[in-house]
């Protein structure tokens, strides 16, 4: 703020906020992690763990993911091809997982198909993620692709405009309890985000 006189007044620049530690109090619904009921045919479980830049485990983090359906359709208005209800029964394409104290999280879903870009292509089955934390500013968006996708995710436009190691951070690996998707932050190997 400055005065007529154009210097700044005795109470300075306001600081800037970051979001709190309440996302693990009052953002996560008790069945938030299942994007697909328990026993939904073809199910995966994707999980991973969320750590800082020194591979710290962040206890309260909460990742929320948004998907089609397996037939590359949203119920949602803004589809340009309009709102189609889900091809899975009790399917709801939105999930929501808070981290435990190791920064491990994970959805209970069924993998989408692929979404047609406006000027034919097609993009590879993913899930879009955003991460909310305890300091950051903003959210970070992300993207989850399947790891058995890949002449799907060779010709994915949003993969092919990346460098090789950004490409890699974004492919799930299989693991025991279904895909390993890890999320790193900042620092040697930090996942690529996305500015939205």
């Amino acid at each position: 703020m400055t005065s007529d006189a154009g210097s700044l007044t005795r109470w300075g620049i306001t600081p800037s906020q970051t979001v709190g530690p309440y996302l693990s109090l009052g953002l996560p619904w008790s069945d938030g992690s299942y994007v697909v009921p328990a026993g939904t045919p073809d199910a995966v479980r994707i999980g991973g763990q969320v750590v800082d830049g020194a591979g710290v485990p962040v206890p309260d983090a909460l990742i929320e993911t948004w998907q089609a359906d397996p037939a590359g359709r949203f119920d949602h208005p803004d589809d340009p091809r309009g709102a189609c209800p889900p091809t899975v029964p009790g399917f709801r394409g939105f999930g929501r997982s808070p981290t435990d104290t190791d920064g491990r999280w994970w959805v209970l879903t069924v993998k989408p198909g692929c979404l047609p870009c406006p000027d034919g292509d097609l993009e590879a089955p993913h899930l879009t993620v955003s991460v909310l934390g305890r300091g950051m500013l903003d959210r970070l968006v992300t993207r989850i692709y399947f790891p058995d996708e890949q002449e799907a995710n060779a010709a994915d436009p949003v993969l092919a405009a990346l460098p090789a190691a950004a490409r890699a951070t974004l492919v799930a690996r299989k693991d025991e309890d279904g895909l390993r998707f890890d999320i790193r932050l900042q620092g040697a190997n930090e996942t690529c985000f996305f500015a939205v």
